[in-house]
């Protein structure tokens, strides 16, 4: 639990924010309501009893006034290819931790371009990705690797029974399909190439009770990113259930609407992550509910393990690397059900 750190979420106002925000304090931390927009950050803290500052990502000294006091920062506002690199900057001048839940490729491979040497020269902590998309990923690789330290192949099938995608996230999909230049992007041959036909249709048979489903091949999520900037496998590659793909496409489909009294909406996953080396394999397989919800205890199981000093490295790192993955696993037990299968 928690030892009542002040933690910053930048962002704490939006739909992941929100579920951080309860997380933390869920967990004995003390949330501090960090955002540009003073009126949504007043109306949360009203509604929370927690301290709120204003600050912008372009406006480095507000940052600084903004962390001052706190243990460790999460970057909960999209799109990080515009706040990600702001609040890092200002996570190191406070010399702070950072995380964040960023699921745009782009903004990940930043993270990891441009602030690897400095933050490993200064000892500094840097977790991208550390929520669904990424982190998990990575994690349940990891895990699914055991004693392999390499392999040939990574497959991650995302089994959404729906895709109710917030403004958030479509906005940062618009950001990464520009700076793309609206191509896609594998992971093949160990590295990231573009392309420009459209991705395949396949089958995928999750485990049961879900069974077969159409998924969209090649569906290529922050994974691409996290998994290999550890682990030497050449292919990488994700998949998505069709229904769902569909749903994060559609813009009439509407944003996640609450169901239960922890504000998660009905939408249930299934993952399974298949690698493969030689001839053998090896697989994991996880359930839960609400990809936007479990974000939250993801990333701060993380900044728990980040402030006690359960580390494995410093500088730019993604969860399969950063920390223990099968004993973080393990503590996502009452959010998340996870098998490993050798």
């Amino acid at each position: 639990m928690g030892s009542g750190q002040t933690v910053a979420v930048f962002g704490a106002y939006g739909h992941t924010g929100r579920f951080v925000v309860a997380e933390l304090t869920e967990r004995g931390f003390l949330p501090l309501l960090v955002g540009r927009d003073a009126g949504k950050l007043k109306a949360l803290a009203y509604g929370t009893g927690l301290e709120a500052r204003t600050a912008s990502a372009d406006d480095p000294a507000s940052l600084d006034r903004a962390l001052t006091g706190a243990a460790a920062v999460i970057n909960c506002a999209g799109p990080f290819a515009t706040t990600g690199a702001p609040v890092i900057e200002a996570a190191l001048r406070a010399g702070i931790p950072y995380l964040d839940v960023a699921a745009e490729i782009e903004a990940n491979l930043d993270t990891f371009a441009h602030f690897a040497d400095r933050a490993r020269d200064a000892g500094a902590v840097i977790v991208p990705a550390m929520a669904f998309f990424g982190g998990f990923g990575d994690l349940l690789t990891t895990a699914a690797m055991g004693d392999w330290t390499t392999a040939d192949e990574a497959h991650i099938a995302y089994g959404l029974s729906s895709w109710h995608p917030t403004a958030g996230t479509r906005t940062a999909g618009a950001v990464s399909r520009e700076r793309r230049g609206g191509r896609r992007i594998v992971h093949t041959g160990g590295r990231l190439q573009h392309r420009d036909d459209a991705p395949p249709a396949l089958e995928w048979t999750f485990p049961a009770p879900v069974g077969p489903r159409q998924v969209i091949g090649e569906f290529t999520m922050a994974d691409v990113v996290t998994v290999p900037s550890h682990l030497p496998i050449p292919e990488v590659r994700t998949y998505m259930t069709a229904e769902a793909a569909r749903d994060v496409a559609a813009p009439d489909t509407p944003a996640p609407a609450a169901v239960d009294e922890r504000g998660r909406s009905d939408q249930t996953f299934i993952v399974e992550v298949v690698v493969r080396a030689g001839g053998a394999e090896r697989r994991a397989v996880a359930r839960g509910q609400d990809i936007y919800a479990v974000s939250a205890p993801l990333v701060v199981e993380a900044v728990d393990r980040v402030l006690t000093g359960r580390t494995r490295v410093a500088g730019v790192a993604s969860a399969g690397e950063m920390f223990d993955a099968h004993d973080f696993l393990r503590a996502l037990s009452p959010h998340i059900t996870v098998e490993l299968h050798s």
